[in-house]
């Protein structure tokens, strides 16, 4: 057998970068980067033992939550809640514990449409996704909803 020398990947990553220019080198590092997982995919909050909601990691530097989505009483337990103009579904599969997910199913673009039964579902094409963690239910769809950030600060739920 023999050795092929491997190509090396920086001459097509420089290759990337200056064809990106300006704005999209910013993203073709950012794809480039992370810690596995899909680029974007984050964690989704979880209500901690000390009421926070978010791990000491997901907190930052003490910086307060993002925009405030929705009290944590207007999320069923069991089900979840979708807002529509910040494409984001809640979710609240067992008591005090809360997760987000993108609201845009990843089978075709459609906005999902509810939450019901466990699940997350698009209307378009019938796909259904877990209130727990966005894994696939049903297809036609074969890829999960991407989790999104959020924190549970008191009785509020906010975006990031």
């Amino acid at each position: 057998m023999t050795h092929q020398p491997q190509e090396s990947a920086v001459p097509r990553r420089r290759a990337v970068i200056a064809a990106a220019g300006g704005a999209g080198l910013v993203a073709a590092l950012a794809a480039c980067g992370g810690s596995g997982g899909e680029a974007g995919n984050t964690a989704p909050a979880t209500k901690t033992p000390d009421g926070s909601g978010t791990t000491p990691s997901e907190q930052g530097a003490g910086t307060p939550g993002g925009e405030a989505l929705a009290k944590t009483s207007e999320i069923p337990q069991g089900g979840g809640k979708i807002f529509k103009d910040r494409k984001v579904v809640v979710t609240q599969p067992a008591k005090g514990s809360f997760k987000a997910f993108s609201a845009i199913c990843t089978h075709e673009g459609c906005l999902v449409g509810d939450v019901s039964n466990g699940t997350i579902n698009c209307p378009c094409h019938g796909s259904k996704y877990s209130i727990e963690d966005g894994s696939v239910r049903h297809g036609p769809t074969t890829r999960p909803l991407p989790a999104t950030r959020i924190s549970v600060q008191g009785d509020s739920v906010r975006l990031g």
